[in-house]
């Protein structure tokens, strides 16, 4: 066995009782103490009632958006290239937050599914805005066209957002409390709505691990070996934007992860995304339910935005990423 096999196994072997550990670790603490037996009793009492209800769905839906947008991450950045790319430099978090100011702006109400849906539905269609544009542009779609675009076209959806909120209080203060990110008032509901978009996303993510391997060397490498670059690239961008779309449709806008999280499994486990992938997966659901953790209990009883919490943690390392890259 070499070296880097070795390794793989010891990462996969930590972050599987990482993975248990954040889970239980998430579902027993809170302001509340609540032993774990209390999840199983046929007796529904408060304490039953707060670990399978406010707790579980809680964690499991931190889990799966952490790691919606760990693998997300990895895909942009490898279909485009660049260490610094994500989800959110397409424009999904811009559309998104557009879509939620207008939902609030115009009063309409479709129960508990309003935000979801109109938050999914502007964020994806943003990212289908721009990859059109892109192509047009440029036909081959090359990495700097596609992530200028979105760049571009974020800054033009977020003056339109800024506007709008400048306009309406009420708006302003419901938008911006949407944005800081929150996984709160998710329960076994919305989770049934999310599972579907996660299966899909990730399943076509994974199919294209072995594109994505090549394409990592460049876009000329790959089109040598034979690889339809531009076809690859938009139907990973698409699944990419799925995941992180649908994700930030129940939690707001929960940023810096999918950079985070990438860089710390590529420098463990390398770059073939056989392993890369669903270990970016792995270990960006465990980081979003401690920090979600970190979040509800610092200062309980009163929680802070999970958010804001992953900002303090991402920006420093993305400026670390970048300097670092520079000076290589």
């Amino acid at each position: 066995m070499s070296s880097m096999s070795k390794r793989r196994w010891q990462v996969l072997v930590l972050l599987s009782v990482g993975v248990v550990f954040s889970l239980v670790l998430g579902i027993l603490a809170g302001s509340v103490r609540v032993p774990i037996w209390h999840l199983f009793d046929t007796e529904l009492g408060k304490e039953a009632l707060i670990l399978r209800y406010i707790r579980l769905p809680r964690v499991l839906m931190g889990f799966l958006v952490g790691g919606a947008l760990g693998i997300s991450g990895a895909a942009v950045q490898s279909s485009l290239n660049n260490p610094l790319a994500s989800p959110y430099t397409m424009g999904v978090s811009a559309g998104a937050s557009l879509g939620v100011s207008l939902y609030f702006l115009t009063g309409f109400n479709f129960f508990s599914v309003g935000i979801p849906a109109v938050g999914f539905l502007f964020g994806m269609g943003t990212v289908l805005f721009v990859m059109a544009f892109a192509k047009r542009v440029d036909p081959f779609m090359q990495n700097q066209t596609v992530i200028l675009a979105g760049m571009v076209f974020s800054l033009f959806v977020n003056g339109v957002l800024t506007v709008i909120l400048a306009l309406s209080k009420e708006t302003l203060e419901k938008t911006v409390h949407w944005q800081m990110g929150s996984l709160g008032a998710n329960g076994f509901s919305e989770l049934r709505v999310f599972i579907p978009f996660l299966i899909v996303g990730t399943v076509g993510i994974l199919r294209r691990s072995k594109e994505l391997d090549v394409m990592a060397m460049g876009d000329e490498q790959a089109l040598s070996m034979g690889v339809d670059v531009p076809k690859v690239k938009r139907r990973v961008l698409v699944y990419a934007s799925l995941l992180t779309g649908s994700a930030v449709a129940f939690t707001g806008a929960i940023g810096f992860i999918d950079l985070v999280v990438v860089h710390v499994i590529r420098k463990l486990v390398g770059s073939n995304h056989r392993f890369l992938l669903p270990f970016s997966f792995l270990f960006g659901g465990s980081f979003l339910v401690l920090t979600d953790l970190f979040a509800r209990t610092v200062l309980s009883p009163r929680e802070l935005p999970v958010g804001a919490i992953t900002a303090l943690i991402g920006a420093p390392f993305f400026m670390w990423v970048f300097f670092n890259k520079r000076r290589r």
